[in-house]
């Protein structure tokens, strides 16, 4: 995992982030695991203590569990389940914030819809 952390949001969250991310782009497939807390921590460079919260968050979201003397594993729909609660999040925290920026900034629906099919 990379180091470039942002002061936006505590760290443990940003290590979630990106293992979800991970999780959701099938680089980590379901039924495997994930890198244990003490790896992560020694390639972040971050307390053991900060892995264990992002995995916490995880397992709480339904997304990883523990598997008894061998580590963290993804669980079985954990990639919809994670499809579902980010999409929630973008509609209740950053879709508010992005409708009035383009508002403020006098860009229709259609116009947005014609600068996404440009950048796809």
């Amino acid at each position: 995992m990379q180091e470039n952390w942002n002061d936006q949001q505590p760290i443990y969250r940003q290590l979630r982030d990106r293992v979800a991310a991970l999780v959701m782009s099938g680089q980590i497939k379901e039924g495997e695991f994930v890198p244990s807390v003490r790896q992560v921590a020694t390639e972040s460079q971050v307390n053991h203590l900060t892995v264990s919260k992002a995995y916490q968050e995880l397992v709480d979201e339904g997304v990883l569990e523990m598997k008894r003397g061998r580590g963290m594993c993804v669980m079985t729909g954990a990639q919809e389940q994670l499809q579902k609660l980010e999409r929630s999040r973008f509609i209740q925290e950053q879709l508010p914030e992005f409708a009035k920026k383009m508002q403020q900034l006098n860009i229709t629906p259609q116009e947005l819809i014609e600068l996404i099919k440009e950048i796809q």
